[in-house]
């Protein structure tokens, strides 16, 4: 896969050297929320996840980059393309930034807008989305910065910390 460069950041596949990078993201409690995870990963089952995912998109209908600082080569999240559906032309975009440090600083942004450029591009697509909980205004801001619209709300959707929330659904259509 070619790499996929901004002017801050990369997105490049999975390694198998990112074990620990993807131990302590989908480990994180406070991410289980987004990712709909509700048990930890074992290093065993992660390990198994990156020897296959050198897998094609249109046989795994998923693709998960990570997000790279070009400055230091270092991990800071990943971005997903998740129920890659081709006879349809969609796919729903999932995106982390692991740490508090290295939010607000336009890395997401960026990652988002490379990720939308080469599923149009690349893979041909008509349309993403991204369903995002309406408390989260950062991901809110994020994706209607770079003109997903807001096109639906599913009511008690999530089911988190005891309350059901809503969940808000965007897309963008590459017209």
């Amino acid at each position: 896969m070619v790499t996929l460069q901004g002017k801050q950041i990369y997105l490049r596949a999975l390694e198998p050297t990112d074990l620990e990078f993807l131990y302590g993201l989908e480990n994180d409690e406070n991410l289980w929320e987004v990712s709909n995870t509700t048990s930890p990963f074992s290093k065993y089952i992660l390990t198994q996840y990156l020897e296959n995912s050198h897998k094609d998109i249109y046989e795994a209908k998923q693709l998960r980059l990570v997000i790279c600082i070009l400055e230091t080569k270092l991990p800071i999240g990943c971005i997903d393309l998740y129920d890659f559906e081709p006879k349809h032309s969609r796919a729903g975009v999932g995106i982390i930034i692991s740490s508090e440090e290295n939010k607000q600083k336009g890395f997401a942004s960026e990652a988002l807008q490379l990720l939308c450029n080469y599923a149009f591009t690349q893979l041909n697509l008509h349309q993403l989305y991204a369903g995002i909980t309406e408390e989260n205004i950062a991901s809110i801001h994020l994706f209607e910065g770079l003109n997903f619209i807001k096109t639906g709300t599913k009511k008690d959707w999530i089911f988190s910390k005891g309350i059901f929330k809503n969940e808000l659904q965007y897309q963008l259509i590459n017209e």
